[in-house]
């Protein structure tokens, strides 16, 4: 099978492109590298000892997309491509709504012209906002709080919407919690092109030393150490995730949607210790005040994609701080 992965040189889009190529998938790939590195792809194929087609291009160039879709004949296409950063997104909602459904509209587009009918899309438990209680399951009130969370949400309508009304298509949404880590060779893990986002990150750059410290927002939260506490998934697993879902998870006319998380939940504090044991060195960091909107506990009920794809996370969270502290210490600089 031939799989178009948009956003392939992404964090989460390169170690799903491994985990294919060593299925013996063939992988297409478009990327307009807005948020990642070319490099990775020789890295993947460093790796694997397989070929990637790459594409420098944007979704929102539609000619460009259709050239792809004449060169190649796709059978399904896993979906990353999308602005991704929480805070960036309520400073300039109007970028995100622009690029991320419009491309998504634009991939739909292309694919029904030449009848590939088959996708996974990349979501996000953000859709759920501030649950209610947890484990969150997928049939928990969606309210998202920004919007990036929203655009997921828009496109998961538009993606039900478009299986309610059109026959034959097969779609999987994949709602992530928190994931980390890196591939165990040391060769590609996340590589955020500014100051970090995610935890994980943030927290191996001030181990190394390029970043002073870390803020804790809050340490007063009802939970094992006053921290909050979310469900930490290795990226490995959540790979293997798209994989079990592409070849599990798809059904005729169908929408599915599933949580991929471990179903446990890791403190803030918990995760530095964990590195400070991996990496000897001190994670220094600082109690500030909590920010508004944040929660004590987040976790997911993981229940539905055990039992149904019969996936399940095999490397816990220490494994994923050993594998990205790796990376961090192989590549002080990134790519």
């Amino acid at each position: 099978m031939k799989i178009l992965v948009t956003g392939g040189a992404g964090y989460i889009g390169s170690h799903t492109i491994v985990e294919l190529l060593l299925k013996d998938y063939d992988v297409i790939v478009i990327d307009n590298l807005s948020n990642s590195k070319v490099e990775v792809l020789s890295r993947i194929e460093k790796i694997t000892g397989k070929k990637v087609y790459f594409y420098n291009k944007n979704l929102l160039d539609y000619s460009s997309l259709r050239k792809i879709f004449i060169n190649h004949k796709i059978d399904a296409v896993i979906h990353f491509a999308g602005l991704k950063a929480v805070g960036e997104s309520v400073e300039k909602p109007i970028l995100y709504y622009e690029n991320n459904l419009i491309s998504t509209i634009n991939l739909i587009k292309a694919m029904d012209e030449f009848n590939v009918k088959k996708l996974i899309f990349s979501s996000s438990a953000t859709v759920y906002g501030i649950p209610k209680k947890v484990p969150i399951k997928e049939s928990s009130l969606l309210n998202t709080t920004n919007p990036y969370g929203r655009t997921k949400y828009i496109i998961e309508c538009m993606l039900q919407d478009l299986v309610d009304t059109h026959n034959n298509w097969e779609i999987t949404s994949l709602r992530y919690f928190n994931p980390i880590g890196a591939h165990k060779s040391g060769l590609i893990g996340e590589d955020p092109s500014e100051k970090p986002n995610n935890i994980l990150p943030y927290l191996t750059k001030v181990a190394i030393g390029t970043l002073p410290h870390v803020n804790i927002f809050g340490n007063d939260y009802p939970t094992v150490d006053g921290t909050g506490v979310r469900d930490y998934v290795h990226v490995i697993d959540l790979a293997l995730a798209h994989i079990i879902a592409l070849e599990k998870g798809l059904k005729k006319n169908n929408h599915q949607v599933y949580n991929v998380g471990t179903g446990k939940g890791t403190s803030v504090l918990e995760l530095i210790k964990y590195l400070e044991e991996v990496s000897g060195n001190k994670v220094k960091y600082k109690i500030t005040e909590r920010r508004n909107g944040d929660i004590a506990i987040c976790y997911a009920d993981n229940s539905k994609m055990l039992a149904e794809l019969k996936w399940s996370p095999n490397l816990g969270v220490k494994e994923a701080v050993e594998d990205a502290w790796r990376w961090q210490k192989n590549n002080p600089n990134g790519f």
